[in-house]
This record gives C-alpha cells, sequence and structure tokens, in this order.
C-alpha cells in the first residue's frame, strides 16, 4: 500500500511537472507570435504605400524599369507568403528590404524625383513605418531569444519534442540589405 502511494505521488508529481513545462511552452509561443501581429501590422502599412511609392517613381524614372519591377515582385512575395509561416515571411521581407534600397538610390540619382512633394512624403511615412518595424522588430526577438532559450534548455529541452516545440527565427537585417546602396550620378 505504501508504494502505491509512493508510486501515485511520483505519477501526480510528473504530471504536474509536464503541465507545468507545457504550460510555459504555449506562454512562450503566444508571446512571439502576439509580438509577431505587432510587425504584422506595420508590414501591411508598408506593403498599401509601396505601390504609391513605385507609381511615383516611374514617372521620373522610366528607365529604371527593373529596380520597380524588383521592389512589385519582392513585395507580392511577401504578401504571398501563408499567414503564420513567421520564419518565411521574415525571409520574403528581407527580400523586400533589399529592393526597397534601389528606389531611395534611384531618388538620389534623379534630383528632380528627391525634390518632389509626393515622394518626400512617401519617403517620410515609409520611414515612420520603418521606425515602427524597428520597434516590434526588438520585442520580437527578444520574445523568439525567451522562447528558444526555454525549448533549448532544462527542464524544457526534456519534453520539447513530447509538445512539439517550435524554434522561431529572428527578424534581423540580412547582409545583403545591410550594404551601401550605390548611387550613378552618370546617366
Amino acid at each position: 500500500m505504501v508504494t502505491l502511494i509512493i508510486f501515485l505521488g511520483f505519477i501526480a508529481l510528473l504530471a504536474f511537472f509536464l503541465i507545468n513545462v507545457y504550460n510555459n511552452f504555449v506562454r512562450l509561443r503566444n508571446l512571439v507570435k502576439d509580438a509577431w501581429s505587432n510587425i504584422d501590422v506595420a508590414l501591411k502599412r508598408r506593403y498599401d504605400l509601396i505601390p504609391n511609392l513605385v507609381e511615383t517613381v516611374k514617372g521620373y524614372a522610366t528607365h529604371e524599369k527593373s529596380t520597380l519591377e524588383a521592389v512589385i515582385n519582392a513585395r507580392n512575395a511577401a504578401i504571398a507568403v501563408p499567414s503564420g509561416d513567421i520564419n518565411s515571411q521574415i525571409k520574403a521581407e528581407n527580400q523586400l528590404q533589399r529592393s526597397l534600397g534601389g528606389i531611395f538610390a534611384l531618388g538620389e540619382a534623379y534630383p528632380e524625383l528627391k525634390a518632389n512633394v509626393n515622394f518626400l512624403d512617401l519617403q517620410e511615412k515609409l520611414n515612420h513605418i520603418e521606425e515602427n518595424l524597428e520597434r516590434a522588430r526588438r520585442y520580437y526577438n527578444g520574445t523568439v531569444r525567451e522562447n528558444n532559450t526555454y525549448g533549448e534548455s532544462m527542464p524544457g529541452v526534456l519534453v520539447a519534442s513530447l509538445f512539439k516545440y517550435q524554434n522561431f527565427d529572428y527578424f534581423e537585417v540580412d547582409e545583403a540589405s545591410r550594404a551601401n546602396v550605390k548611387v550613378d550620378f552618370k546617366k
């Protein structure tokens, strides 16, 4: 009888431990998803702004079709990523960020475009969106760090595969986006 009570106590303790670990996985996953939703709002605002920016640039830089098409294609690819696929969305966003750099290089290459009020207004709105996106990205990366650390350390690592633990990617600016855009005034 005593061994049965000890055995049941051990089972109860194990169940409590598993429930606690599971609840932590759920809490951390929900924090990451919440943080991503903040990023998603800023991305949707950026998606809505990009066609206006491209149309404004088209009037001044008609022979820069490949740059404008790259921006639109990157935007469409980012929009097409299925909702909830955060890691794929991050890759698509990095591609879009690289292509947007080309648009602002055109603004430097065409002084009349750079002086256009509509272009300046759109550029200011995009800068505001990018600032909001940067704040949301920092919060998201913090929640990802917490989630990934818990899933890769004790006690989470012991039962991570049992609960289908998801490791999330950080939303970082890729190396290609960090490079300075070449501006060529010889046109």
